[in-house]
């Protein structure tokens, strides 16, 4: 009897150190897309090369593979133009899954693009899945997916998944 109590014991104890490991990743990869948003809202590509891994492969709509430098230089290119152009962006994330440990993280959901320029508005929707690892004890991109699903993925999927604040849903409380 004495064995069973303690290993219902440590059972729980372990449950609670992963919960409360999980909520403080959490924490942690949210600043991360703080900066992510912040490179979108600055048109900032700087931002972009600092939060992800220089081993970055980054899968662009399900057809075009890339790695850091191509991906890094693209924003510059893109970022340059929007400013040229005077056109602001604003991205969001909302989550289905995030999973982390102490050294890499998965986490997927929906994007939603909005793009203003001086005559229109118009938002974009995707799937991404994003693999993060610890490099120097910071987290990094280290993989990034995303894809429209042919058109498929809209405001009702962006919707119905969890804001990034919502760390309850994936860490227990």
């Amino acid at each position: 009897m004495k064995k069973l109590i303690l290993i219902v014991l440590f059972t729980i104890l372990g449950t609670i150190q992963v919960l409360a490991q999980s909520r403080e990743n959490l924490e942690a990869i949210n600043e991360l897309w703080n900066k992510f948003y912040l490179a979108f809202e600055q048109l900032d590509y700087t931002l972009m090369a600092e939060i992800h891994s220089e081993e970055l492969v980054r899968i662009s709509g399900g057809s075009r593979i890339s790695d850091y430098k191509s991906y890094i230089d693209n924003y510059k290119l893109m970022f340059q133009n929007a400013k040229d152009n005077h056109i602001s962006n604003k991205i969001e994330l909302r989550f289905f899954e995030r999973i982390n440990n102490d050294s890499v993280a998965s986490e997927r959901g929906v994007y939603k693009l909005t793009r203003v320029s001086q005559d229109k508005e118009q938002s974009y929707y995707g799937q991404f899945h994003v693999l993060f690892r610890k490099e120097a004890g910071r987290w990094k991109i280290l993989m990034d997916y995303d894809s429209s699903e042919g058109g498929a993925i809209g405001e009702d999927d962006f919707n119905k998944a969890y804001h990034i604040d919502d760390l309850e849903a994936f860490s227990g409380g």
